[in-house]
């Protein structure tokens, strides 16, 4: 994390610098990719105010606080800063697992679900494969909005899956059959 710490109407104590570096720390956690930091530091009269900057690969948070204590703004702002950073993550988290994104193939016709209860196997599904090219296959995948899809491909008389990647590319994976 690269931190710039900017002081206005005050003086620039080392301290100050060290205790935003290890309240800044415990955000670590949230990051994926290397930030910037840039937070300002200044008295006004007989408040003390504190704006951080975060920025990280397109994301930038900013937040303002202000109190009588410096040590309780910086507090109050990287706690802001936090709150920013997990409601961002539980976005991404529910839209890659959103309802349109079910794991669940759509060419393929479900005639048994079973709940296993014990271990890693939650559920087993049985599946009637439809016979189609790859080209039909992709249009069945921009249909639908599923991460993968699996089929039976015409020509070889294989069982092909083919998914979307995160780049909205595909990837077909063929059997030996």
């Amino acid at each position: 994390m690269k931190i710039a710490v900017t002081f206005r109407n005050t003086e620039g104590e080392e301290w100050y610098k060290q205790y935003i570096d290890d309240r800044l720390q415990k955000l670590k956690k949230y990051l994926d990719h290397p930030v910037e930091a840039h937070i300002v530091l200044s008295v006004e009269k007989f408040r003390n105010v504190t704006e951080i900057n975060l920025t990280e690969n397109g994301l930038n948070l900013n937040a303002r606080e202000e109190a009588k204590d410096m040590q309780l703004s910086i507090d109050n702002a990287v706690e802001k800063i936090e709150r920013q950073l997990k409601k961002h993550k539980e976005k991404i988290r529910i839209h890659k697992t959103g309802p349109g994104k079910s794991a669940e193939p759509s060419g393929s016709t479900f005639d048994e679900m079973e709940d296993l209860g014990e271990g890693r196997i939650v559920e087993t599904r049985r599946a009637v494969l439809k016979p189609m090219s790859l080209d039909d296959a992709i249009l069945e995948m921009e249909a639908s909005r599923y991460r993968f899809f699996l089929y039976r491909d015409i020509a070889t008389e294989s069982i092909c899956v083919i998914y979307r990647r995160d780049d909205d590319r595909y990837g077909l994976i063929e059997t030996n059959s």
